[in-house]
């Protein structure tokens, strides 16, 4: 599993929902979010450099034997991703938003774009987006930021519990 193009993939579904990863850092988080994506039917997007090689063993491992089943798009820049998805929706998490993520209405084909796990989001981002910016409420002053896995997999959940997903 050098590159993606050696990982078999499911057949292409139509994603309800879209999880974005911006230059991750650590293979067991894109390996649990690979696997959450696979038990959903939601496309991965791994955007920008890797903090990783794709044969990581970590990453293979967290993600068990349900890469078949993970619709993974490698995006090699910003812009590459940006310019793929110029028409959709895009929320952005970071835990320096005050907007919580179930204020949200969400629709079908919506992204939820997450940071790298030592950075979040760039600056840039979080201004482009402030107006689609958003947090998983935290008690103030305790932990700077939640598990990159877990953090999509909350902000995931919802969006597919509101649109009825199963």
């Amino acid at each position: 599993m050098s590159d993606l193009n050696e990982i078999p993939l499911a057949d292409p579904i139509q994603p309800l929902i879209h999880v974005a990863l911006l230059e991750p850092e650590i293979p067991p988080n894109t390996g649990n979010i690979a696997r959450l994506c696979a038990a959903t039917g939601s496309r991965l997007h791994l955007i920008g450099r890797l903090g990783f090689g794709l044969d990581d063993r970590n990453l293979k491992r967290a993600g068990c034997d349900y890469w078949p089943l993970v619709d993974v798009h490698l995006h090699a820049t910003w812009e590459d991703f940006e310019q793929r998805f110029a028409s959709a929706r895009i929320f952005a998490f970071s835990a320096r938003a005050t907007r919580p993520y179930t204020e949200v209405a969400y629709q079908p084909g919506d992204v939820l774009l997450f940071g790298s796990e030592s950075a979040g989001l760039p600056a840039a981002l979080r201004e482009k987006f402030a107006d689609r910016l958003l947090c998983l409420p935290m008690l103030a002053g305790r932990v700077r930021s939640i598990n990159l896995a877990t953090a999509a997999g909350i902000a995931l959940y919802e969006a597919l519990r509101q649109l009825r997903a199963w």
